[in-house]
């Protein structure tokens, strides 16, 4: 018998192509660090090769210098969905679209600075530590967040690419077990953020879901936050998902957060793991401390220094822009997406050291990455129409990077029993 042509996906190479472009074969794990509430102009002002600017307008024509504000210095700025659409002071048919980015100063603040609170970044003395991560790996400057406004939403898309529609916060809980008239706001086509309130407990497909099917582990590290507004809950978007709530999955929503660092020590990390902090660890503007560079620091370091770095991809992402000013208007992807510019870092062996990657990504863009990487089918629009990072900051062929360890001024041992159990605090809590 003569041979078998070959089939087209496997000639000229393409077959091996199709697997270095996600990483198959190289990337066993994967670690997606959620962090909180900042735009890319606030957190990586001036990072060479990437797209800040040093000042900013607003809404009466003036030119607003960008002032540094610690991180220690808490304050809170509107997020909601409303705030985006002040903020975006956009001129299409729809709210937020066509976005000029110059309304900024017509979000209500609280606190902060006593002059344009919106128009601030963190001092590169507080940053050092994430440029530093950028130095070594991957940081995106085209990232934007798959929603339009907060938190309780933001974590449903690092989850699941989807939140029924549901916009701005629930009126209890932050997912099941509230009581009957615990809802959540959805939004229209014609972006109306009065939408019929709907329970803010859910039971469409996670990237969890897709993991047990495919016999993949996972786990969320997650704090309880003691007696906070009563509720005992975690900072975890699955505490919205009712099957995974009330059912055996909710047995990998891991509790301390600062167990990650403990069980990577003693030889256990999940193929994907989602790591929410604190408030004093989040880089929320309404947080004190400032302590999220040493946080992320203490996570990353962890991995680095142990058997899991060479199989490793590790994404850190600030869940939303808190309000904060960023000059790069978002496209219009549909009634809730996509909102505002917010940083996404990639440190790995394989990731290209030093790259500033100019492609549009979304926060559904890492659950893309995972999908890809294991043959996982999309979940809902967001994650279909995302971009993988896989292809422009990752390099699959290259020898894979040796570690190197980023410094800090607080060390992994001094987020261990951080605080007793009944002093944690969420990151948000309006």
């Amino acid at each position: 018998m003569g041979a078998q042509p070959s089939l087209p996906y496997m000639q000229n190479g393409a077959a091996l192509r199709s697997l270095n472009s996600s990483g198959a074969g190289k990337i066993e794990h994967i670690v997606y660090i959620v962090q909180e509430n900042r735009s890319f102009d606030n957190m990586f002002q001036g990072y060479p090769g990437a797209d800040t600017v040093s000042e900013g307008q607003n809404s009466e024509g003036e030119t607003i210098k960008l002032q540094p504000w610690s991180l220690a210095n808490a304050y809170d700025i509107d997020h909601s969905s409303e705030a985006m659409f002040e903020a975006c002071n956009g001129t299409g048919k729809l709210p937020g679209t066509d976005c000029r980015m110059n309304g900024f100063n017509n979000e209500m603040s609280f606190g902060g600075p006593s002059s344009n609170p919106q128009y601030v970044y963190v001092p590169h003395n507080e940053s050092k530590p994430y440029f530093d991560m950028a130095h070594e790996g991957v940081l995106a400057d085209r990232m934007f967040q798959s929603q339009l406004d907060e938190s309780f939403v933001a974590h449903q898309y690092v989850i699941a690419a989807q939140a029924h529609w549901s916009v701005n916060l629930p009126t209890g809980m932050w997912g099941c077990g509230g009581e009957s008239y615990d809802k959540v706001p959805t939004i229209t086509i014609e972006r109306n953020a009065y939408g019929t309130p709907i329970k803010p407990c859910y039971d469409y497909v996670t990237l969890g879901d897709e993991l047990d099917k495919a016999k993949l582990s996972w786990r969320f590290y997650a704090s309880t936050y003691g007696t906070e507004g009563g509720s005992g809950a975690e900072w975890s978007g699955y505490q919205a998902i009712r099957h995974i709530r009330y059912g055996p999955d909710w047995k990998k929503v891991i509790s301390p957060d600062w167990r990650f660092i403990t069980d990577v020590r003693h030889g256990e990390l999940a193929n994907f793991t989602w790591i929410t902090p604190v408030c004093d660890d989040s880089d929320h503007v309404n947080c004190p401390k400032g302590y999220g560079p040493s946080w992320v620091s203490a996570l990353v370091n962890t991995v680095g220094r142990s058997r899991f770095w060479s199989s490793t991809a590790i994404f850190i992402q600030w869940d939303d822009w808190g309000g904060l000013y960023d000059h790069v208007p978002p496209p219009y992807k549909d009634r809730d997406s996509l909102g505002f510019r917010v940083p996404l870092l990639i440190l790995s062996p394989y990731a290209i050291e030093g790259h500033v990657s100019h492609v549009q990504y979304e926060t559904a863009s890492v659950l893309r990455f995972a999908e890809d990487l294991w043959g996982l089918p999309q979940m809902a629009p967001a994650d279909r129409r995302a971009t993988s990072p896989a292809a422009d900051c990752f390099d699959f062929y290259q020898t894979p990077k040796p570690f190197v360890k980023i410094s800090a001024p607080l060390p992994p041992k001094f987020f261990i029993n951080q605080y007793g159990s009944d002093d944690y605090f969420a990151p948000d809590y309006e």
